[in-house]
Protein backbone atom coordinates (compact mmCIF):
# COMPACT_ATOMS: atom_id res chain seq x y z
CA UNK A 1 0.00 0.00 0.00
CA UNK A 2 2.90 2.26 0.92
CA UNK A 3 4.79 1.60 -2.67
CA UNK A 4 1.40 2.26 -3.99
CA UNK A 5 0.19 5.51 -2.99
CA UNK A 6 4.13 6.90 -3.69
CA UNK A 7 3.30 5.80 -7.02
CA UNK A 8 0.17 7.87 -7.25
CA UNK A 9 2.12 11.00 -6.92
CA UNK A 10 3.68 10.26 -10.12
CA UNK A 11 0.12 10.28 -11.93
CA UNK A 12 -0.63 13.92 -11.17
CA UNK A 13 -0.54 15.18 -14.57
CA UNK A 14 -1.36 15.26 -17.88
CA UNK A 15 -4.89 15.05 -19.24
CA UNK A 16 -5.51 11.35 -18.54
CA UNK A 17 -2.88 9.71 -16.68
CA UNK A 18 -3.05 6.37 -16.26
CA UNK A 19 -1.20 2.97 -14.40
CA UNK A 20 -1.00 -0.74 -15.73
CA UNK A 21 -0.70 -3.09 -12.32
CA UNK A 22 -0.26 -6.70 -13.44
CA UNK A 23 -0.58 -9.15 -10.51
CA UNK A 24 -2.21 -12.07 -8.88
CA UNK A 25 -5.37 -11.09 -7.80
CA UNK A 26 -4.76 -11.86 -3.90
CA UNK A 27 -7.47 -10.45 -1.72
CA UNK A 28 -5.37 -7.65 0.18
CA UNK A 29 -7.23 -4.44 1.00
CA UNK A 30 -5.59 -2.75 -1.82
CA UNK A 31 -6.49 -4.78 -4.46
CA UNK A 32 -10.39 -4.98 -3.36
CA UNK A 33 -10.18 -1.22 -3.50
CA UNK A 34 -8.91 -0.53 -6.74
CA UNK A 35 -11.32 -2.98 -7.83
CA UNK A 36 -14.04 -1.58 -6.51
CA UNK A 37 -12.97 1.72 -8.76
CA UNK A 38 -15.18 2.69 -11.34
CA UNK A 39 -12.61 3.73 -13.55
CA UNK A 40 -11.10 0.26 -13.18
CA UNK A 41 -10.50 -2.07 -16.48
CA UNK A 42 -9.50 -5.26 -15.34
CA UNK A 43 -8.49 -7.77 -17.68
CA UNK A 44 -8.03 -11.57 -16.83
CA UNK A 45 -5.98 -14.31 -17.98
CA UNK A 46 -5.39 -18.18 -17.20
CA UNK A 47 -1.64 -19.69 -16.79
CA UNK A 48 -2.93 -21.92 -19.07
CA UNK A 49 -3.49 -19.52 -21.65
CA UNK A 50 0.45 -18.62 -21.62
CA UNK A 51 0.55 -22.48 -21.77
CA UNK A 52 2.66 -22.28 -25.32
CA UNK A 53 5.26 -19.97 -23.85
CA UNK A 54 5.97 -21.88 -20.51
CA UNK A 55 7.97 -25.24 -19.65
CA UNK A 56 5.92 -27.97 -19.82
CA UNK A 57 7.25 -29.56 -16.74
CA UNK A 58 6.31 -25.40 -15.31
CA UNK A 59 2.76 -25.78 -15.98
CA UNK A 60 2.95 -29.95 -14.81
CA UNK A 61 4.21 -28.23 -11.54
CA UNK A 62 1.76 -25.62 -11.00
CA UNK A 63 -1.12 -27.99 -11.76
CA UNK A 64 0.12 -30.47 -9.15
CA UNK A 65 0.30 -27.79 -6.60
CA UNK A 66 -2.76 -26.25 -7.22
CA UNK A 67 -4.86 -27.85 -9.42
CA UNK A 68 -8.60 -28.62 -8.16
CA UNK A 69 -7.61 -26.24 -5.20
CA UNK A 70 -9.54 -23.32 -3.94
CA UNK A 71 -5.85 -21.44 -3.73
CA UNK A 72 -5.83 -22.90 -7.56
CA UNK A 73 -8.21 -20.29 -8.85
CA UNK A 74 -6.24 -17.51 -7.86
CA UNK A 75 -3.12 -18.57 -8.81
CA UNK A 76 -4.08 -20.19 -12.17
CA UNK A 77 -7.23 -18.98 -12.81
CA UNK A 78 -6.87 -15.03 -12.14
CA UNK A 79 -10.17 -15.07 -9.39
CA UNK A 80 -10.20 -12.97 -6.48
CA UNK A 81 -10.97 -15.46 -3.09
CA UNK A 82 -13.77 -14.32 -1.22
CA UNK A 83 -14.49 -15.33 2.05
CA UNK A 84 -16.01 -18.71 2.90
CA UNK A 85 -19.38 -18.68 4.48
CA UNK A 86 -18.49 -20.57 7.70
CA UNK A 87 -14.80 -20.09 7.77
CA UNK A 88 -13.23 -18.73 10.80
CA UNK A 89 -11.14 -16.12 9.83
CA UNK A 90 -11.66 -13.43 6.93
CA UNK A 91 -9.10 -11.52 5.11
CA UNK A 92 -10.00 -8.19 6.76
CA UNK A 93 -8.54 -9.72 9.45
CA UNK A 94 -4.52 -9.76 8.61
CA UNK A 95 -4.88 -6.61 6.92
CA UNK A 96 -5.34 -4.29 9.89
CA UNK A 97 -2.80 -5.94 12.09
CA UNK A 98 -0.11 -6.21 9.33
CA UNK A 99 3.45 -4.85 10.26
CA UNK A 100 7.39 -4.99 9.22
CA UNK A 101 9.70 -6.48 11.06
CA UNK A 102 11.63 -3.57 11.71
CA UNK A 103 7.75 -2.57 13.99
CA UNK A 104 8.56 -5.98 16.28
CA UNK A 105 8.29 -5.32 19.73
CA UNK A 106 10.62 -7.94 22.10
CA UNK A 107 9.45 -11.74 22.17
CA UNK A 108 8.81 -13.18 25.18
CA UNK A 109 8.39 -16.50 24.29
CA UNK A 110 8.60 -17.94 20.70
CA UNK A 111 7.58 -21.50 19.65
CA UNK A 112 7.40 -23.42 16.22
CA UNK A 113 4.55 -25.51 15.86
CA UNK A 114 4.62 -28.54 13.36
CA UNK A 115 1.66 -30.32 11.92
CA UNK A 116 3.30 -33.40 10.45
CA UNK A 117 2.41 -35.22 7.70
CA UNK A 118 3.42 -38.60 8.36
CA UNK A 119 3.92 -39.68 4.38
CA UNK A 120 5.72 -38.23 1.71
CA UNK A 121 4.33 -39.16 -1.44
CA UNK A 122 2.76 -37.22 -4.52
CA UNK A 123 -0.34 -36.83 -3.09
CA UNK A 124 0.95 -36.39 0.65
CA UNK A 125 -0.44 -33.34 2.46
CA UNK A 126 2.23 -30.94 3.51
CA UNK A 127 3.74 -30.38 6.58
CA UNK A 128 2.72 -26.89 8.59
CA UNK A 129 5.60 -25.28 10.41
CA UNK A 130 4.45 -22.24 11.12
CA UNK A 131 6.55 -19.64 13.76
CA UNK A 132 4.77 -17.57 16.29
CA UNK A 133 5.68 -15.47 19.51
CA UNK A 134 4.18 -13.23 22.07
CA UNK A 135 5.45 -9.86 22.68
CA UNK A 136 6.59 -7.33 25.47
CA UNK A 137 3.33 -6.00 24.54
CA UNK A 138 1.14 -9.12 25.40
CA UNK A 139 0.52 -9.40 21.87
CA UNK A 140 0.86 -12.46 19.14
CA UNK A 141 3.05 -12.51 16.48
CA UNK A 142 2.83 -15.04 12.95
CA UNK A 143 6.74 -14.68 12.27
CA UNK A 144 7.39 -17.42 9.30
CA UNK A 145 5.59 -20.20 7.68
CA UNK A 146 8.17 -22.33 6.52
CA UNK A 147 5.47 -25.42 5.70
CA UNK A 148 6.77 -27.75 3.01
CA UNK A 149 5.57 -30.75 1.37
CA UNK A 150 8.60 -33.17 2.16
CA UNK A 151 10.04 -36.22 3.70
CA UNK A 152 10.10 -36.61 7.53
CA UNK A 153 13.59 -36.47 7.51
CA UNK A 154 13.74 -33.01 5.24
CA UNK A 155 10.86 -31.49 7.05
CA UNK A 156 12.32 -32.21 10.64
CA UNK A 157 15.70 -30.52 9.65
CA UNK A 158 13.36 -27.17 8.38
CA UNK A 159 11.72 -27.06 11.95
CA UNK A 160 14.70 -27.16 13.60
CA UNK A 161 16.13 -24.58 11.30
CA UNK A 162 13.01 -22.79 12.08
CA UNK A 163 14.00 -23.36 15.86
CA UNK A 164 17.41 -22.14 15.59
CA UNK A 165 16.94 -18.97 12.89
CA UNK A 166 14.00 -17.36 15.17
CA UNK A 167 16.48 -18.48 18.26
CA UNK A 168 12.66 -20.42 19.46
CA UNK A 169 11.83 -22.06 23.19
CA UNK A 170 10.20 -25.10 22.08
CA UNK A 171 9.05 -27.64 18.94
CA UNK A 172 5.69 -28.12 19.22
CA UNK A 173 4.57 -31.20 17.02
CA UNK A 174 0.78 -32.84 16.66
CA UNK A 175 1.54 -36.40 17.26
CA UNK A 176 -1.47 -38.22 16.43
CA UNK A 177 -0.54 -39.62 13.12
CA UNK A 178 2.80 -40.06 14.09
CA UNK A 179 3.41 -41.04 17.54
CA UNK A 180 6.20 -41.17 19.47
CA UNK A 181 7.74 -41.36 15.68
CA UNK A 182 8.11 -37.43 15.10
CA UNK A 183 9.71 -36.76 18.60
CA UNK A 184 12.24 -39.42 17.34
CA UNK A 185 13.26 -38.18 13.88
CA UNK A 186 13.41 -34.76 15.62
CA UNK A 187 15.73 -36.24 18.43
CA UNK A 188 17.96 -38.49 15.60
CA UNK A 189 18.90 -35.10 14.03
CA UNK A 190 19.36 -33.21 16.93
CA UNK A 191 18.91 -34.01 20.86
CA UNK A 192 19.16 -30.60 22.10
CA UNK A 193 16.07 -29.57 21.13
CA UNK A 194 13.43 -28.57 22.69
CA UNK A 195 10.35 -30.35 21.96
CA UNK A 196 6.80 -31.15 23.11
CA UNK A 197 4.23 -33.29 22.21
CA UNK A 198 0.46 -32.13 21.06
CA UNK A 199 -2.10 -34.07 20.65
CA UNK A 200 -5.66 -33.17 19.45
CA UNK A 201 -8.82 -34.46 21.31
CA UNK A 202 -11.35 -31.95 19.65
CA UNK A 203 -12.17 -30.99 15.95
CA UNK A 204 -10.18 -28.72 14.32
CA UNK A 205 -12.79 -25.90 14.01
CA UNK A 206 -13.04 -26.18 17.84
CA UNK A 207 -9.47 -25.77 18.55
CA UNK A 208 -9.19 -23.16 16.52
CA UNK A 209 -11.69 -20.70 17.61
CA UNK A 210 -10.36 -19.55 20.51
CA UNK A 211 -7.20 -18.77 18.01
CA UNK A 212 -9.94 -17.04 15.95
CA UNK A 213 -11.00 -14.69 18.19
CA UNK A 214 -7.68 -13.63 19.06
CA UNK A 215 -7.35 -12.40 15.88
CA UNK A 216 -11.14 -10.31 16.52
CA UNK A 217 -10.02 -9.12 19.32
CA UNK A 218 -6.65 -7.71 16.94
CA UNK A 219 -4.68 -9.30 18.96
CA UNK A 220 -2.65 -10.82 16.35
CA UNK A 221 0.42 -9.55 14.06
CA UNK A 222 1.34 -11.63 10.63
CA UNK A 223 4.92 -9.88 10.49
CA UNK A 224 5.17 -9.32 6.50
CA UNK A 225 2.44 -11.52 3.73
CA UNK A 226 1.47 -15.42 4.47
CA UNK A 227 -0.28 -15.37 1.57
CA UNK A 228 -0.74 -19.89 1.40
CA UNK A 229 -1.59 -19.85 5.04
CA UNK A 230 -3.53 -16.62 5.18
CA UNK A 231 -5.93 -18.51 2.16
CA UNK A 232 -5.78 -21.44 3.88
CA UNK A 233 -7.06 -19.72 6.92
CA UNK A 234 -9.97 -17.73 5.14
CA UNK A 235 -11.24 -20.74 2.83
CA UNK A 236 -11.50 -23.69 5.38
CA UNK A 237 -15.06 -24.12 7.05
CA UNK A 238 -14.33 -27.61 8.70
CA UNK A 239 -14.38 -29.87 5.17
CA UNK A 240 -12.22 -30.63 2.32
CA UNK A 241 -8.30 -31.13 2.61
CA UNK A 242 -6.78 -30.94 5.67
CA UNK A 243 -5.37 -27.44 6.73
CA UNK A 244 -1.80 -28.19 7.74
CA UNK A 245 -0.57 -24.53 7.85
CA UNK A 246 -3.89 -24.08 9.98
CA UNK A 247 -3.03 -26.37 12.44
CA UNK A 248 0.48 -25.82 12.86
CA UNK A 249 -0.43 -22.05 14.00
CA UNK A 250 -3.11 -23.18 16.06
CA UNK A 251 -0.82 -25.34 17.93
CA UNK A 252 1.80 -22.05 17.99
CA UNK A 253 -0.62 -19.90 19.58
CA UNK A 254 -2.08 -21.71 22.21
CA UNK A 255 0.96 -22.50 23.33
CA UNK A 256 1.62 -19.04 23.67
CA UNK A 257 -2.16 -18.30 24.73
CA UNK A 258 -1.93 -20.74 27.54
CA UNK A 259 -3.69 -20.04 31.06
CA UNK A 260 -4.49 -23.03 33.17
CA UNK A 261 -4.13 -25.07 30.24
CA UNK A 262 -5.99 -23.51 27.56
CA UNK A 263 -5.92 -20.58 24.97
CA UNK A 264 -6.79 -17.53 26.68
CA UNK A 265 -9.10 -15.42 24.92
CA UNK A 266 -12.59 -13.77 25.85
CA UNK A 267 -15.71 -11.36 23.73
CA UNK A 268 -15.26 -8.41 24.07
Amino acid sequence: PQTFDQLMFGLRLGDDPRVCITTTPKPNELIRSLLARKNTCVTTGTTFENADNLAESAVEQLQEKYGGTTLGRQELYAEVLNDVEGALWSYSMFASERIEKHELPEMRRIVVGVDPAVTSGENSDETGIVVAGRGADDRFYVLDDMSLKATPDAWARKAIDAYYIHSADKILAEVNNGGDLVERVIRTIDRNISYKKVSASRGKMVRAEPIAALYEQKRVSHVGNFDILENQLCQYSGEGKSPDRMDALVWALTELSKSSGQARWRIS
